[in-house]
């Protein structure tokens, strides 16, 4: 992954991209998510992460472009370790963006 690339998984979305939490916050880049998974409510997780989907994997999939994230919050079972994964990828990509 190069600088710019990794500049741009940071940044903020587009308003209309913007993951919506069923808790009613609204997020628009990753160290938002970081920050809501932090204080999330088990069951507030598990809407958004169970068997069925996992809308976390999809939104860094789909509109981050963050294949690698999206493919480690699938792997995960509970919000801390989601948290986890997060925020390694948060350190390493502002490593490469030298943020």
């Amino acid at each position: 992954m190069d600088k710019e690339i990794a500049k741009k998984v940071l940044s903020d979305v587009n308003a209309e991209q913007c993951f919506w939490v069923n808790n009613g916050a609204v997020l628009k880049n990753l160290e938002e998510l970081y920050q809501a998974l932090s204080k999330m409510k088990k069951e507030t997780y598990i809407y958004h992460a169970n068997k069925e989907k996992n809308d976390f994997s999809n939104w860094a999939k789909d509109v981050l472009n963050d294949d690698k994230l999206a493919d480690e919050l699938l792997k995960v079972k509970s919000r801390t370790n989601a948290l986890s994964k997060v925020k390694q990828r948060i350190q390493y990509l502002k490593k490469t963006a030298e943020i």
